[in-house]
């Protein structure tokens, strides 16, 4: 398929070889588990959340959990009166602790719903501790409390999903979210309030799939979701199991498909409501220190050969797909697990001797491949996105292909080439060559999801696109009943044309976070000390972009728009073809799949009869354009023009073949299609 990975052919077929040497340890460890011989052993090994942890079972409760180093395991709650004795369990040869707790006199469970439970270990050391079931599928933070309880899940009336999974077509239009700052109010938001409010919202504007960040809990909430506590336990902050089922049951009603941001590059390392040190040992499910330890994270790292681990993991993802309906992964931080440097400090030029040496954490490759092929066997109609920064070849090439399995990969380099040219250079100076490569610059084969920007931006301590082009008279000037400034016409004609060359020139999927889209005026900043426990910039003012007086609303009509044009007419699924560009105009032109793109970047310069190349002859119009009164321009394009095409007198064998003459206003983005 590229003959330059040819000289390192032994290093790919090396993983591949681990690869297959782990799904047969898989396969060893679940033959009693097989219902079947001709059972999926992944897919048997991946179910095994549906027997660890607590489960009614006939007669009673079942507990069971992996825990090699502890010397005593019993189960203990305010359902048994807080006795640590009551219910030990037994430990198997394998580790595995096991106890049944049989149904009351009555019949009725032994556990009741929403009960406090709790593990009492006797670690390693000989030392009595409290822990919480590291397979914990409900948990609670009560007032006072610096940590999580875990809650005995088992209500009378089990949600039932109404809607079955969406099918996405075309191209993937993704809104980013983190539900607890998606509501107006200074405080937490809840997972049904943004069903019903933010939901809907999110369709109307044209997206097709929403990517929710911080659903696994997490003690601190500042850590937006990245510190995980508990894996299988659903955020708690903003409802319980079932609130967040309702709001994955009510996107799939509005055609909206579910992807969980997902951390299984580190773990937490609290101790009382997290995984280390669960029994005593400093190295359960986590490499040993120093290696199991990330210095830049503060937290703990996975040891990806353990046979425990990859249980623990990939049950893991089967319980989100299975349980809660969720339609795929993003898998966050991808770069610290494949390499033992964890890329801290480490420069990528994208050559291929740097992916293939002894850098690279094949036992961390080989997870990734496993969970690749689960989830898509789970459900073929899933989606992975891997958030790597290094450029690891294969990552997006399907595991029979000796790839990684992952469906796409996040384009980093493009929001850092937006930060980099808003802080450093005018943009009467940008480089539209530089610009362009940048944005198609994409590993042969794999698709991209593409964004200027998404959370990391609008974090405290940096800035978003519209903060930065505007943030001097943000405050004070966006009122449509002021003259517009010089500031606020730049920023917004800018932040509109970053969008339109980014979605228009760049992956195969297109990206934005919540609030973004209008150009949301402030950062995100997490309650904490330093803020004095303040809620002020952990939300988004979503009535900005439905005033009429603020031109909040002019940036979001665009969005609107440019959304729109890319779900009738699925340009991202086609490969983009640059016509021409003329750096000292300011002018860059291209054609995708029908639709013929322009922009003029230049802050000053209109051009008369632009001709712009097209692979199809026929009669074109304006879709959209960045300058409609509507949109916060100067009215400068009429839409109702019709353009026509004629033949090139010459040109180059598969270029374009024809062409039509357009006017080019100054700061203006235009798309045409055929009528």
């Amino acid at each position: 398929m590229d003959r330059y990975l040819e000289p390192f052919r032994p290093h790919i077929e090396g993983r591949v070889s681990l690869y297959k040497q782990t799904l047969g340890r898989i396969d060893s460890a679940v033959q009693t588990l097989k219902n079947d011989p001709t059972d999926d052993p992944l897919a048997v090994f991946a179910n095994s959340y549906q027997r660890y942890g607590l489960h009614v079972v006939p007669g009673g409760v079942m507990y069971r959990e992996w825990a090699p180093r502890a010397q005593e395991v019993a189960i203990y709650g305010d359902f048994n009166c807080w006795n640590r004795t009551e219910f030990p369990a037994t430990k198997d040869e394998y580790g595995t602790w096991t106890v049944f707790i049989p149904n009351n006199a009555d019949g009725s469970c032994p556990i009741p719903h929403e009960s406090v439970v709790k593990v009492a270990v006797r670690a390693e050391s000989g030392e009595e501790v409290d822990r919480l079931p590291q397979y914990s599928f409900a948990s609670r933070q009560f007032p006072g409390s610096p940590v999580m309880d875990s809650i005995f899940w088992n209500p009378p009336q089990p949600f039932r999903f109404q809607h079955p999974k969406p099918k996405i077509d075309g191209a993937l239009r993704i809104y980013e979210v983190h539900i607890g700052m998606a509501c107006d109010a200074e405080r937490v938001g809840s997972y049904r309030e943004f069903a019903d409010n933010v939901v809907p919202y999110i369709a109307d504007l044209g997206y097709n799939c929403v990517q929710v960040m911080a659903l696994a809990e997490h003690s601190y909430y500042a850590s937006f979701g990245y510190q995980v506590t508990s894996f299988f336990s659903p955020a708690s902050r903003h409802g319980t199991p079932d609130d967040l089922r309702y709001l994955i049951d009510a996107a799939h009603s509005r055609g909206l498909v579910v992807l969980m941001d997902l951390v299984h590059s580190h773990a937490s390392k609290n101790v009382l409501d997290g995984l280390n040190q669960w029994d005593g040992s400093s190295h359960h499910l986590f490499h040993a220190p120093p290696k199991g330890d990330h210095p830049l994270w503060d937290s703990r790292l996975f040891n990806y050969q353990n046979v425990e681990t990859l249980r623990f993991l990939l049950s893991n993802l089967s319980y989100w797909q299975n349980d809660f309906m969720i339609d795929g992964f993003r898998f966050d931080g991808i770069t610290s697990m494949i390499y033992h440097h964890h890329g801290d400090g480490v420069g990528f030029s994208g050559g291929y001797h740097e992916y293939f040496n002894d850098t690279v954490d094949s036992d961390a490759l080989v997870y990734l491949m496993l969970a690749n092929r689960l989830i898509h066997t789970n459900d073929p109609a899933a989606i992975t996105v891997a958030e790597d920064v290094s450029g690891m070849p294969l990552l997006c090439i399907p595991v029979c292909d000796l790839g990684v399995g992952f469906d796409y990969r996040m384009a980093m380099a493009v929001p850092d080439m937006w930060i980099k040219l808003l802080k450093e250079t005018r943009d009467e100076d940008w480089d539209l060559g530089s610009i362009a490569f940048t944005l198609q610059n994409r590993r042969w084969q794999e698709k991209y999801v593409v964004y200027a920007e998404c959370h990391d931006q609008a974090l405290v301590g940096d800035k978003t696109i519209a903060f930065r082009l505007m943030d001097a008279e943000m405050y004070t000037k966006m009122s449509v009943l002021q003259p517009r400034t010089p500031i606020i016409d730049r920023g917004i004609a800018l932040h509109k044309l970053i969008r339109f060359l980014t979605v228009g020139l760049g992956g195969e999927a297109y990206l934005t976070f919540m609030g973004n889209e209008f150009g949301h005026p402030e950062w995100i900043d997490f309650p904490r000390p330093g803020n004095g426990w303040s809620y002020k910039y952990c939300r988004r003012q979503w009535g900005l972009a439905q005033d009429k007086l603020l031109r909040y609303k002019h940036l979001y009509a665009f969005e609107k728009e440019l959304i729109g044009l890319e779900s009738r007419t699925n340009f991202l699924a086609d490969r983009e073809y640059v016509t021409f560009t003329d750096n000292n105009k300011k002018v860059i032109a291209w054609c995708r799949k029908g639709v013929v793109f322009a922009v003029n970047l230049h802050p000053t310069a209109s051009y008369e009869g632009v001709n712009l190349p097209v692979f199809a002859p026929g009669t074109y119009r304006v879709a959209v354009h960045s300058d409609g009164e509507e949109t916060g321009g100067h009215d400068r394009v009429d839409k109702s023009t019709r353009f026509f095409t004629h033949p090139c007198e010459s040109h180059d064998e598969g270029a374009p073949a024809h062409f039509f003459s357009a006017y080019l206003p100054a700061r203006v983005a235009i798309a045409w299609t055929m009528e």
